[in-house]
């Protein structure tokens, strides 16, 4: 629901890529939600909060380079947030990169059998060690919070399956494209729409190859958590879960493709609890919410508050105020901390839409049920980070740091 002019051409932007996209032979229905917005120029290019309804097809494009993307929450009883905070920021990692050798967190063994045994994975071992229990970049974040229901303080993990992931999509978009040309018809499907069919081998390898992904980035969350508690003292959870919302789901038989979108259907995994994790931004609650199955939705939600501006509109219309200014009005009271040290003001609350209606939205089409809400304490992201290409260009010397410039 558009109110704003801007609204408005997000929206209009949102639903030409889903006329592109539902011309596409696999698709059968698609799905928009309330955060929705563009993704990329290409036409057909499935948009942020998005959910595309297929046959036998498994899309890679359509679950974007950030593969299981996902938020896990873990109660850790009535702990003092501002300690979990400190302990938070010693455990995460956040950054282009993975952990640094000696810092590295191993990785379950079946996991890693699994990542030996499947084709699209196995060259990536290497990266699934460097890479585990860190967070990137961009929107991903920890948050300290603590529950309205009971004041029990809860750890929320955000990031995907990072450089492994990455791998699997960039060869799963290269067997697509072979596949397409094997059909005839590479010329007709962009090479971002490109399908596997999963009754060939290739895709049946790749859809085994996005089961282990997901377990290896259900692992990493829990990894970071547990490290938490460790440091806490904490031995025993009171609650934990998880939810992905760039993933394909498998329903009836048919493949559900969402990018930043939210299951809300029962039995979505395996290890579904009935409850998935919503969040809007750094000082808004998140939401815990309950299934609802909403045929208008495909069986969605949002995954959030979607972004309102691309990063270089947000910065730009911060111009004229300082950073502190900015951090002060925003931000508040809580503790938003940046782990490179200093904070990127394109993720402040304003880059993103109103969490009021986003959620009045959710309501108002039946996607989700509010059982619980997290209330924010403080909130962890990679900040700005410092890249000395670009800081060649400013003139500045490679080896300085953004809190330095």
């Amino acid at each position: 629901m558009a109110e704003t002019d801007h609204e408005k051409d997000n929206l209009a932007k949102v639903l030409a890529h889903a006329e592109e996209l539902i011309k596409i032979p696999t698709v059968e229905a698609i799905a928009i939600m309330p955060d929705a917005c563009p993704a990329g120029h290409s036409p057909g290019t499935i948009p942020v909060g998005g959910v595309a309804k297929t046959g036998n097809a498994i899309h890679p494009g359509m679950h974007s380079a950030d593969v299981c993307c996902s938020v896990a929450m873990t109660n850790i009883g009535q702990v003092d947030p501002a300690s979990a905070m400190d302990a938070a920021f010693d455990s995460t990692h956040f950054g282009m990169g993975g952990r640094p050798y000696a810092d590295q967190v191993p990785v379950p063994e079946g996991i890693m059998r699994g990542f030996k045994s499947n084709t699209f994975l196995a060259p990536f071992t290497c990266e699934a060690t460097a890479h585990f229990a860190t967070q990137g970049d961009g929107n991903h974040f920890l948050s300290v919070g603590t529950l309205k229901s009971t004041g029990d303080t809860v750890i929320v993990t955000h990031h995907g399956s990072r450089k492994p992931g990455a791998m699997l999509y960039k060869r799963g978009l290269e067997e697509a494209n072979r596949f397409m040309k094997d059909l005839g018809i590479h010329k007709q499907v962009p090479k971002y729409n490109a399908w596997l069919d999963y009754n060939s081998a290739a895709g049946r390898e790749y859809w085994d190859a996005l089961q282990i992904i997901r377990l290896w980035t259900r692992a990493s969350h829990f990894s970071i958590h547990n490290m938490i508690a460790e440091k806490l003292g904490v031995g025993v959870f009171n609650d934990r879960f998880w939810n992905e919302h760039n993933f394909v789901f498998r329903r009836d038989g048919s493949f559900y493709h969402a990018k930043g979108a939210t299951p809300s259907f029962r039995g979505f995994s395996a290890d579904d609890q009935g409850k998935t994790l919503i969040p809007m931004n750094c000082v808004e609650p998140i939401l815990i919410t309950a299934h609802a199955d909403a045929p208008n939705g495909l069986g969605f939600a949002p995954h959030g508050a979607g972004r309102n501006f691309s990063r270089s509109q947000h910065l730009a219309s911060l111009s004229g105020r300082t950073a502190e200014e900015v951090i002060s009005d925003e931000i508040g009271d809580i503790d938003f901390r940046a782990f490179n040290g200093k904070l990127d003001l394109s993720e402040l609350p304003s880059a993103y839409k109103s969490a009021a209606k986003v959620c009045e939205q959710i309501d108002q089409f039946g996607l989700a049920n509010v059982i619980d809400t997290i209330e924010p304490f403080g909130s962890i992201m990679a900040g700005e980070q410092y890249q000395p290409w670009k800081a060649k260009k400013r003139g500045l010397k490679p080896d300085a740091h953004p809190s330095a410039v």
